[in-house]
């Protein structure tokens, strides 16, 4: 019903009520963006210590459930609560932690001014600022080194970008949002000479929409009408974004800087997007009913058409076409023709990941991007009564916020209804997917424990549906256990609107139901009658900045890249190239349609090859800016070849493999050519070229295709194929059945202002040898070499083995060449 309401809304007031929203979330984070985290030692005993407290004598582990251990706790808390309020002035801290195990403190969010309160106050021993932790969101920008980087070369984080136009094909845009808003006291710069995209107008979307920063807008929507009978509270005939995830990836493509990020009243921080003086062009072709590649391909060719420089597609087919080759699909090739247009495309490769040959992005003519973590985590923590601590996942806040520090531990088949009716299905007695099940006596003011159950496992159960059980029966927490029948499962943090927490391992479950039935008494019939375990969700909500980073995610899909559906292999490395795409903070729409516990959010974190496509579209766009005259080509050529096969630690990258908290060293078909390094790319030395005649001669060369197969999908006649697929001028060599000897040309181009002599080197792939005419060259501005690479098997192998060319300059620049090779035979 409200979404009927909703949609009748006039306009004007939709639209104010999403302003609204924004800008009472924007006046939160003012107030707490200035704050900081303290850390505050107090006078007096802790728990552990005091000499009435009760220890087990075997493990010296405190019994805090005991009553002067309980009275001790308490006494602690009520007097860290009476401190603050007594010392800080009201509505100026949020308390945090209170430390009463072996430390009496406590963590406090407030400002420099209240902390120096707090120094000055005769109970404090000392007060620190906590250095571990920093207030920031999509945090990519400064895990990639921009705002000292590229952006200072580009005017900094308002500029940087500025001029260039990205296109997104996706669900939409929420042109209400900060990210996208025009600030009129900050007017761009340069002119847009080059695109004449128009603003369609709609439902949620007035002519206003489109205000400088969004500079155009169209839906398409024939295919959607076409497919499925489309629902006007959610599938809006405008650009405007019922779903969120368009919005999601233009704010990480070209948000504005600095927009404050409030969810559930809590601030994590600010969002950049990459090139933030970027200029964003809209097509909505997907809908929350359905998506269709119609609509898509319609609009890829309305964006070229309009004079897009970059376009990013983070939605299109998620499997091969059934008849006939993967690079003549209707959808490779119309994005080869936005190539051949000047456009570069970026392709998202796929979340099949980390199955062989997952790749759903084909083509030598675009960029796909493959996803990897960044070292920023939010841990989460289970306290039980008996003293154990229990890592989870869950944004959310600690469940003693509300001055009580511990609360009765529920298992939610304890807590069905003696005489209910419901069926005995885990939905209903085990996954807390329907409070009308629940005795509302029994789990009131409780943290209940629900099982990762059947209805998880298929995909018909939900965290929202948890969320509404506990809200509905006033739960003060709960926890999501793993089941042992299914073994431990994947848990993405995800902000929660009450105490919560996902505990995916089962070791971890089992410790926490042993402690549980432990202190449950149960009567003849096995009916829980008494509970006296207690349990406190922790804060999860502060962000570490730890551990291996980058390392390739699960979901991310893997290569070799495949000519057809019988996966028979192309000569062509995919994926590209490698950049952030787990637990990405971005712009969302309030609207939410196809993910209920987001409703109402204006941001969200997401993990998904998605989010790391329009990473590298806003990085081109960088590179766009900074070098206007450079070719599609050439920007992806300075993209792959200045990248990194390294992690933070300075060792070979890892990726995450099929079993849950397994890492395994990973391969150019999981990262391509490796992570993305942008202030690298502007200055990459030499450039890899590769134009629309030279992808035909490609799609010529490839085995067992006819002519007409390549006229009828291109128009072109194969007046000069390859004599083999892999001489395509690639920035990567990948061949898929080396037999005896080859020789692979690749020609360079000096893109720098210098000339200069370069060294080259090879790790050859196990089994080959290669050779490289000439081994140095020097090359002078806009000047071009050939490398003449001669692979040789020395020894057969079962699977492929990788290697790498590298050209090092006397200049400084390092031009690194992957090689794949599968060594059939000698």
């Amino acid at each position: 019903m409200a979404k009927v309401i909703v949609a009748s809304m006039a306009l004007p007031v939709v639209a104010g009520i999403l302003i609204s929203m924004l800008l009472a979330a924007a006046i939160t984070c003012l107030v707490q963006e200035e704050r900081h985290i303290y850390l505050v030692l107090m006078e007096g005993v802790a728990l552990a210590f005091h000499e009435e407290a009760s220890m087990d004598q075997l493990s010296s582990t405190l019994h805090p459930n005991r009553e002067v251990s309980k009275a001790h706790a308490k006494h602690l808390l009520s007097f860290h609560d009476l401190f603050l309020q007594s010392t800080l002035e009201t509505g100026s801290y949020s308390k945090l932690h209170s430390y009463k195990h072996i430390i009496n403190g406590f963590s406090v969010h407030t400002t420099p001014s209240q902390a120096e309160r707090l120094r000055g106050s005769p109970r404090v021993k000392f007060v620190e600022k906590d250095r571990g932790v920093k207030m920031m969101t999509t945090y990519t920008p400064e895990f990639l080194n921009l705002p000292k980087g590229i952006w200072a070369q580009e005017g900094g984080d308002t500029r940087a970008g500025d001029g260039v136009v990205i296109g997104f094909i996706d669900s939409g845009i929420n042109p209400f949002h900060p990210s996208f808003a025009y600030d009129p006291m900050q007017p761009f710069t340069s002119n847009l000479s080059h695109f004449g995209g128009a603003c369609e107008t709609g439902p949620l979307f007035p002519p206003s929409s489109c205000n400088g920063k969004i500079v155009a807008a169209r839906y398409f929507s024939a295919g959607a009408k076409a497919a499925a009978n489309l629902d006007p509270s959610k599938d809006f005939l405008s650009p405007f974004d019922a779903d969120g995830h368009g919005s999601h990836v233009a704010s990480i493509a070209a948000g504005n800087a600095g927009v404050p990020v409030v969810v559930n009243s809590f601030c994590y921080g600010k969002a950049s997007g990459m090139a933030p003086g970027a200029r964003i062009a809209v097509y909505k072709a997907v809908y929350p009913s359905v998506g269709t590649l119609a609509d898509v391909i319609a609009a890829i060719d309305s964006a070229v058409l309009d004079g897009v420089d970059i376009l990013s597609l983070s939605v299109g087919p998620n499997e091969p076409p059934e008849d006939t080759l993967t690079f003549l699909s209707i959808f490779d090739i119309s994005l080869l023709f936005a190539r051949k247009a000047g456009v570069f495309v970026v392709q998202a490769a796929g979340n099949n990941g980390p199955a062989s040959s997952s790749v759903v992005s084909f083509n030598p003519w675009s960029l796909s991007v493959a996803a990897s973590t960044t070292n920023r985590g939010y841990p989460s923590s289970l306290l039980l009564g008996n003293g154990s601590i229990l890592n989870g996942v869950g944004l959310s806040g600690p469940s003693f916020g509300n001055g009580s520090v511990w609360h009765k531990l529920v298992l939610a088949k304890d807590a069905v209804k003696i005489n209910g009716t419901s069926p005995k299905t885990p939905e209903y007695i085990e996954e807390c997917q329907h409070p009308e099940v629940l005795d509302p006596n029994r789990v009131s003011g409780s943290i209940i424990i629900c099982t990762f159950s059947a209805g998880f496992y298929n995909g018909t159960s939900t965290l929202a549906g948890i969320i509404d059980t506990a809200k509905t029966l006033g739960m003060e927490g709960f926890v999501l256990v793993a089941n042992p029948n299914y073994g431990d499962y994947i848990a993405e943090a995800i902000p929660f609107a009450v105490s919560g927490i996902m505990i995916p391992r089962v070791d971890d479950a089992k410790v926490i139901l042993q402690y549980y039935e432990q202190l449950t008494k149960r009567d003849e019939k096995g009916t829980g009658a008494e509970f006296a375990a207690l349990a406190a969700v922790g804060e999860g909500r502060l962000a570490s900045f730890t551990g291996r980073s980058p390392v390739v995610s699960r979901f991310s899909s893997r290569g070799p890249d495949i000519i057809d559906i019988h996966k028979n292999l192309a000569d062509v490395l995919k994926p590209d190239i490698l950049a952030p795409g787990h637990q990405i903070w971005a712009a969302w729409s309030p609207i939410s349609a196809a993910e209920p516990m987001l409703k109402g959010h204006t941001f969200a974190l997401l993990s998904g090859t998605s989010m790391s496509t329009p990473h590298v579209a806003g990085i081109a766009a960088l590179i766009k800016h900074y070098n206007p005259l450079w070719t599609p080509s050439m920007i992806a050529s300075a993209i792959t070849t200045t990248s990194s096969k390294y992690d933070n630690l300075g060792e070979p990258m890892m990726a995450e493999g099929s079993e849950i908290n397994s890492l395994l060293p990973s391969t150019p078909f999981d990262y391509g050519a490796g992570f993305v390094n942008p202030n690298r790319a502007i200055d990459p030395g030499l450039v890899l070229s590769s134009e629309y005649v030279d992808f035909i001669g490609f799609l010529c060369s490839l085995p067992n295709i006819s002519t007409d197969a390549v006229i009828a999908a291109t128009g072109e006649q194969c007046n000069h194929p390859f004599a083999n697929p892999f001489s395509l001028n690639l920035p990567s060599i990948s061949l898929s059945a080396l037999r005896g000897s080859v020789s692979v040309r690749r020609t360079f181009m000096n893109v720098g202002n210098t000339t200069e002599t370069y060294l080259g080197s090879v790790v050859p792939p196990n089994g080959t040898k290669v050779y490289l005419r000439p081994t140095w060259f020097t090359i002078s501005p806009q000047g071009t070499q050939d490398l003449e690479i001669q692979f040789s098997v020395v020894q057969p192998k079962q699977n492929f083995t990788f290697g790498e060319i590298v050209l090092t300059g006397n200049l400084n620049h390092i031009v690194r060449i992957t090689l794949s090779v599968l060594a059939v035979s000698v």
